[in-house]
């Protein structure tokens, strides 16, 4: 008998915190002093990583919590 499991991915939840509050990645990467393409990276949801430095000052700039920015959710099935 095989078991499929759901597959479950870590997302980055940037996108949908930067455009409710209408800031912008190049305004927050220089306010909070990080590279662009860093704070792009994760904006777009394409990290492989995600570096601790970052995570504290985003949380720090919008005043949120690390799971505030990531989640993890069920991937769409590809069946």
């Amino acid at each position: 008998m095989i078991v499929r499991r759901d597959t479950m991915t870590i997302k980055s939840n940037l996108k949908e915190i930067l455009d409710e509050r209408n800031l912008s990645v190049l305004k927050v990467s220089k306010d909070i002093g990080y590279r662009y393409e860093s704070v792009r990276t994760f904006y777009t949801d394409e990290n492989k990583q995600y570096p601790k430095e970052l995570l504290d000052k985003l949380c720090d700039y919008l005043d949120v919590t690390p799971g505030d920015l990531i989640k993890y959710e069920k991937e769409p099935n590809s069946n």
